[in-house]
C-alpha cells in the first residue's frame, strides 16, 4: 500500500456501494435481529450483543432515507468504533452485503457531489469513480448527531 492510499471496506445497499475506513471496523457480523428498544428514532433498530456488550445498532438504509428491506442471508452488521466528540462510540450499522476491502489514493477521492444523491451530503466524506459507477465514502462522525450519538450511547448504557 502506498504512503498516500487508505483502506475500505465496501458495503452495499441495494445497487449503490458506499465504503468506511476499514480502521473504524472492529468486526463484521452475520445479521442478527437487535433487541428492540422503544421509542427510539426509526433507523435505530436496538442493542447487539457484541462479545458481552450493548452495542446500539442502527439500520443504515433508514438513517440515509433509503426504504427498509427484510434481513437476507447476506445482511451484515459491521461493528465500528467512531471517535465522536472526544470519545470512541461503537456502534453497529446494519448493510444490506459486505462486498470487500479495497485502497483508494488520496487523489481518487473526489468531492462530495452537491446535488443528485438521495441522501445528505454532510454524511459523505467524497466518492471514488470506477468503471461500474461510484463508491461513496463515508464520513462517519457526521452520520450521527451528537445529540443521537449521546441517545444512543445512554440507551447501550440503560
Amino acid at each position: 500500500m502506498a504512503a498516500n492510499e487508505a483502506q475500505f471496506v465496501t458495503l452495499g445497499l441495494g445497487s449503490e456501494i458506499f465504503a468506511v475506513p476499514v480502521e473504524l471496523v472492529r468486526e463484521i457480523l452475520d445479521y442478527a435481529a437487535p433487541f428492540s428498544i422503544p421509542e427510539g428514532p426509526a433507523y435505530f433498530l436496538g442493542l447487539t450483543d457484541v462479545r458481552g456488550r450493548a452495542t446500539p445498532t442502527i439500520d443504515l438504509r433508514r438513517k440515509l432515507g433509503l426504504p427498509p428491506v427484510e434481513p437476507t442471508l447476506a445482511t451484515r452488521i459491521l461493528v465500528l468504533d467512531i471517535p465522536v466528540g472526544g470519545k470512541l462510540l461503537s456502534l453497529g450499522l446494519v448493510a444490506d452485503r459486505v462486498i470487500e476491502v479495497v485502497a483508494f489514493a488520496e487523489d481518487e477521492v473526489g468531492p462530495p457531489p452537491e446535488i443528485g444523491v438521495p441522501w445528505r451530503s454532510e454524511y459523505i466524506r467524497g466518492v471514488v469513480r470506477r468503471d461500474d459507477g461510484f463508491i461513496v465514502l463515508f464520513e462517519l462522525a457526521r452520520l450521527l448527531t451528537s445529540q443521537e450519538a449521546a441517545a444512543l450511547t445512554a440507551d447501550a448504557a440503560a
